[in-house]
C-alpha cells in the first residue's frame, strides 16, 4: 500500500519531447536536396561554384562548361549533398529518438511538418544569404536578372518558414496513451505529446 501511494506521488521529471528539432533538421535537408537536384542537376542553372568569377570571397573561378570546370562543380555539388544527407539522417535518428509511440501518428502530424516546411524555409533564407549574397560563388540562375532570382529564394525561404509556423500553430497535440487528441479545458493549445 506504501508502495503505491509513493508511485502515486512520483510525478515524470520531464516532459513531452519536441519534435521541433527534428522537424528542422528533416526541412533544412529535404530543402537542401531539393535545391541540389532541382536547381543543380534537373534545370543545371548553378552549381555550388559557377559563380566564383565574381565571389567576394577569392575562390578560383570554375565555369560550368568546361570539363574542369564541371568536375570541379560536381565535387562541390556531392559535399553539398553529403551535407544534406547528413541533415536528414540526423533529423531521422532524432525524431525516433523522441518518438516511442504513436510512431504513425507522428508522420501524419501537422506539428512535424510544420516544422518541416519551417527547416526548409531556414535552409533557403541562410543559403541565399550566405551563398548568393555574402560569399557570392552562385546565384539561383546567373546573367543579368540574377538578383530578382535571389530575392526570389529568400522570399520563397520566408514564405515556408511562415507557413510551417502557421501548419504547426494550427495542430492538434497528441495525448499520451492515445490515437487522440487530448480532452484538455486549455483548449486544443494547451499542454500535450508532441505540441511543439
Amino acid at each position: 500500500m506504501a508502495s503505491t501511494a509513493a508511485h502515486a506521488r512520483e510525478k515524470p521529471t520531464t516532459g513531452p519531447r519536441s519534435i521541433r528539432l527534428p522537424g528542422i533538421l528533416l526541412g533544412v535537408g529535404l530543402g537542401g536536396f531539393v535545391d541540389g537536384i532541382l536547381l543543380h542537376q534537373l534545370l543545371q542553372w548553378h552549381h555550388m561554384l559557377t559563380s566564383t568569377d565574381t565571389a567576394r570571397i577569392g575562390v578560383k573561378y570554375y565555369p560550368a562548361d568546361t570539363v574542369t570546370g564541371l568536375e570541379m562543380n560536381t565535387v562541390w555539388d556531392g559535399i553539398f549533398h553529403t551535407v544534406c544527407w547528413l541533415a536528414v539522417l540526423s533529423g531521422l535518428a532524432v525524431l525516433h529518438a523522441r518518438v516511442t509511440h504513436h510512431r504513425r501518428r507522428v508522420w501524419a502530424s501537422r506539428v512535424l511538418w510544420g516544422w518541416v516546411l519551417v527547416g526548409w524555409g531556414l535552409f533557403n533564407l541562410v543559403e541565399g544569404v550566405v551563398d548568393h549574397q555574402i560569399l557570392g560563388i552562385h546565384h539561383v540562375r546567373g546573367g543579368p536578372d540574377a538578383f530578382w532570382w535571389d530575392m526570389g529564394f529568400l522570399a520563397l525561404g520566408a514564405l515556408l518558414v511562415a507557413v510551417g509556423l502557421l501548419v504547426r500553430r494550427g495542430a492538434r497535440p497528441l495525448a499520451p496513451g492515445t490515437d487522440e487528441a487530448p480532452r484538455n479545458p486549455e483548449g486544443p493549445r494547451g499542454p500535450g505529446r508532441y505540441a511543439r
